[in-house]
C-alpha cells in the first residue's frame, strides 16, 4: 500500500508566494503564487508555455527564482529536508533510456532509507510484462507508467506529476487515476499539470489555471463549473497559442 512518511500539519504542503522566473527577455513566471493541500489532489491548468513545468522545476531545487519564495513541506524548496520527501514523475527523462525498468527502479529504491517494494510497485502499476525492457524500447504511455513508479519508490509526502498520463491507453489512463486517489487517501499531497480536463474535471480538489506566468482562476471543480464546462473556463480565461490576434482569448479573472 502506497503510503507517505508522515501526514501529520496544517500547513500546506506547497507554498509559493509572487514567485519569478526569467530566461533572457522572457519572463516564465511573473508573481506566481499557489497552494496545494496536505491529502488533496492539485491540478495546475494551463496552455503550453504558461509556466507548468517550470513551477515545478522550481519546487524541486531545478531553477532558483528571482524573486519570491516557495516553501516546501515547511522548507526551502531544494533544501535536503524538502528533497528526501518528494517524488518528482516529468514529462518525459532521456537520461534512463538503456535501463530496464526493473533495474531502474531498483536504483531508484536504494537511494531512500525506506522505499516502496519495487515488486509491489511493478504490479500495482502493470509494469511486469516489461519489466525487464529497455526504457527507450518502451511505448510512451509505458515510459510514464515506469515514471510514475519513479516517482513513488522513496514514499513521498508530496509528488509532481507532469503531464502523468499523457501516452497512455484509457484502461492504463483509468487505472492510474484510481493510484492517484490512493495517495491522496493516504496522505500524500499530489500536484499535477495535465490539458486533459476531463482529468482535472475527476481528480482534482482544487485547481488552479495559469497563463503567461500567473495565476488567472482557481477554486474546486464545483465552484469553477457552475455555469460552463471545465474546459470553457480554461478557454476563456486563457491565452491561445496560435499565433493569430483571433487566437487570443477574452481573459476574465475571479
Amino acid at each position: 500500500m502506497i503510503q507517505s512518511q508522515d501526514t501529520a500539519g496544517e500547513r500546506p504542503a506547497l507554498e509559493l508566494s509572487d514567485v519569478v522566473v526569467s530566461f533572457g527577455h522572457t519572463q516564465a513566471l511573473q508573481g506566481l503564487s499557489l497552494r496545494a493541500a496536505r491529502g488533496q489532489i492539485t491540478a495546475v491548468l494551463g496552455p503550453n508555455g504558461a509556466g507548468k513545468t517550470t513551477m515545478i522545476r522550481c519546487c524541486t531545487g531545478l531553477v532558483a527564482p528571482e524573486a519570491g519564495q516557495i516553501r516546501v513541506l515547511g522548507h526551502a524548496a531544494g533544501s535536503p529536508e524538502a528533497a528526501s520527501r518528494i517524488g518528482l514523475m516529468p514529462q518525459s527523462t532521456g537520461a534512463w533510456s538503456g535501463i530496464g525498468a526493473e533495474e531502474l527502479l531498483h536504483y531508484l529504491a536504494g537511494l531512500y532509507a525506506n522505499p516502496q517494494p519495487v515488486d509491489e510497485l511493478i504490479e500495482l502499476l502493470g509494469i511486469n510484462d516489461f519489466r525487464r525492457t529497455p526504457y527507450r524500447r518502451l511505448s510512451g504511455g509505458q515510459q510514464q507508467s515506469v515514471n510514475l513508479a519513479g516517482a513513488l519508490v522513496g514514499r513521498p509526502d508530496l509528488v509532481f506529476l507532469d503531464e502523468p498520463t499523457a501516452g497512455m491507453d484509457p484502461h492504463v489512463r483509468r487505472h492510474t487515476w484510481q493510484v492517484i486517489r490512493t495517495l491522496r487517501d493516504h496522505g500524500v499531497a499530489v500536484l499535477l499539470t495535465t490539458h486533459a480536463m476531463d482529468e482535472a474535471a475527476r481528480l482534482a480538489d482544487h485547481v488552479w489555471m495559469v497563463d503567461q506566468g500567473r495565476v488567472v482562476v482557481s477554486g474546486t471543480v464545483t465552484e469553477l463549473t457552475r455555469e460552463a464546462p471545465l474546459e470553457d473556463v480554461f478557454l476563456l480565461n486563457t491565452t491561445a497559442r496560435v499565433g493569430t490576434p483571433e487566437g487570443r482569448g477574452r481573459r476574465r479573472r475571479r
